[in-house]
């Protein structure tokens, strides 16, 4: 067995992993934006502040109202480019604060006593939020700028929930379309592998695609939706991946049922690495490919040198 072979082989599985997996995390996003999940993530989790029956009235702060992103209003809207603000997503921990402070009051309150304190929060919205400051007064706090640091640790908890909590939607967006987009294209990396090891032009050919996907994305640091359909063209031309069952490569008629049974459950087995190859996400087969990229071809060169 050829070390360089095997390289070559293992470059190509990646690759192709790569170019799926971006298809899905192009999908993943457009789903977000549309859902604005990442807004909805981040309203539940102020709802824990201001509670439920305030969050509307909370995040019609100005200097929240200010951080909403302008997106195109709907999937078609990119024809006469019209745009509106939709959910925030991300608020700073400082810019929160101050917009805690001015919604409950206490930012006027520059003097005032522990008994003024507490009645003070007697007048919050009930929430999480309330109790807490409740608690910090109760141990004794009542300097506004300690309330303040207190708040903002509570705050950037809260955050960094709103943010784990959409990226956990994200990811579980990213596994069920990598098991679609696998199913629908009947691509297994059994046989994707099968068909690189005995097909040395193939091979080159994706090596060499490789190398200049990780050029370009070395160039442009990111990769755009036509980038992605010239990508998945390319494949289909090199006949790897096969977009549909019908072309799936099944036992020749009169085959034993040792045969069939055997084809069954490596397609199984080979969809099942496909789809978890792919969920992986493109960006972590990225990073792998453009390690080995650059190891193949030193590799090469030094081959290249010894001869």
């Amino acid at each position: 067995m050829s070390f360089s072979q095997a390289l070559e082989v293992v470059i190509g599985l990646i690759f192709v992993f790569y170019v799926l997996g971006s298809i899905v995390s192009l999908i993943t996003q457009w789903i977000n934006e549309a859902l604005e999940t990442r807004g909805k993530s981040l309203e539940r989790h102020l709802k824990k502040i201001v509670g439920d029956n305030h969050v509307g009235d909370f995040v019609k702060l100005p200097q929240i109202q200010a951080l909403r992103p302008i997106r195109y209003k709907n999937w078609y809207s990119f024809i006469s480019s019209a745009t509106e603000p939709k959910m925030v997503e991300k608020i700073p921990v400082a810019t929160l604060v101050d917009s805690y402070f001015d919604f409950v009051g206490l930012t006027a309150s520059k003097e005032i006593t522990g008994e003024g304190l507490k009645e003070l929060i007697s007048a919050f919205p009930d929430s999480e939020g309330k109790r807490a400051v409740a608690k910090w007064v109760g141990q004794g706090v009542t300097d506004l700028e300690e309330l303040r640091k207190r708040t903002a640790a509570y705050f950037a908890g809260v955050t960094d929930q709103a943010a784990a909590t959409f990226r956990a939607n994200s990811r579980s967006f990213v596994i069920v379309l990598s098991i679609l987009l696998t199913l629908f294209l009947g691509t297994d990396s059994i046989q994707l592998a099968q068909t690189l090891w005995a097909n040395a032009g193939v091979r080159a050919i994706v090596v060499e695609q490789a190398q200049m996907e990780v050029q370009m994305q070395a160039a442009e640091g990111t990769v755009s939706e036509d980038r992605i359909d010239d990508l998945i063209q390319q494949l289909i031309d090199l006949d790897i991946v096969k977009i549909g069952w019908w072309q799936t490569d099944i036992p020749p008629a009169g085959s034993d049922i040792n045969t069939w049974a055997t084809f069954i459950v490596l397609k199984i087995i080979g969809l099942g690495l496909t789809a978890m190859a792919v969920s992986q996400g493109s960006s972590f087969w990225y990073d792998l490919l453009k390690k080995l990229v650059s190891k193949g071809g030193s590799s090469s060169s030094d081959s290249e040198a010894k001869g």
